[in-house]
C-alpha cells in the first residue's frame, strides 16, 4: 500500500514539473505577439499618445508603433519587462537588412536598442521604414513651421 502512495505522489510531482516548464516556455515564446498586451504596455508608458498601427517582428520580441500624429514608437521585450520609447524625429537611421525582410536600425537616443529587426514579409519591413521616414519628415516640417515667416517687401 505504501509503494502505491509513493508512486502516485511521484506522478503528481512529475506532472506539476512538466506543466510548470510548459507554461514557462510558452511565456518565453509569446513575447509581444499579443497586440493587446503591446497596446496596454505602450498606453501605460505614454498615456497621451494615440496608437494608429502596430507592427511586430517575426520573433515577436519587438513591436514598432505608428502613432496618430505620424510619430513612431518602439517596444522591446527585455526579459521580464518591456522597454518602451518614442522615436524622436530624425533620431533613427534605417537601412535594408541583408535578408530583404528586415531593417537595420540605429537609434541615436537609445543605442543599446540598435540592431537588425526581421519581419515576416518585406512589405512589413517597408511599412515600418515608411513610418520612420514619416517620423523624420514630420520632424523637419515641424522645425520649418517654427521659423519666422519671410518678411514682405
Amino acid at each position: 500500500m505504501g509503494i502505491v502512495v509513493w508512486c502516485i505522489l511521484f506522478a503528481i510531482v512529475v506532472f506539476i514539473a512538466y506543466y510548470a516548464t510548459r507554461m514557462a516556455s510558452q511565456n518565453k515564446e509569446d513575447g509581444l505577439h499579443d497586440t493587446g498586451l503591446a497596446i496596454l504596455e505602450f498606453g501605460r508608458a505614454f498615456p497621451t499618445e494615440a496608437i494608429r498601427q502596430l507592427q511586430t517582428t517575426a520573433d515577436g520580441q519587438v513591436v514598432f508603433v505608428r502613432l496618430h500624429d505620424d510619430k513612431a514608437g518602439f517596444m522591446r521585450n527585455v526579459r521580464n519587462h518591456f522597454s518602451v520609447h518614442l522615436i524622436e524625429p530624425g533620431r533613427a537611421r534605417a537601412k535594408l537588412s541583408g535578408s530583404g525582410r528586415g531593417l537595420t536600425i540605429d537609434f541615436l537616443d537609445v543605442p543599446h536598442h540598435n540592431g537588425t529587426f526581421e519581419f515576416k514579409t518585406p512589405a512589413e519591413a517597408a511599412e515600418v521604414s515608411l513610418w520612420l521616414l514619416g517620423n523624420y519628415v514630420v520632424g523637419d516640417d515641424a522645425r520649418l513651421e517654427h521659423r519666422a515667416p519671410p518678411a514682405k517687401a
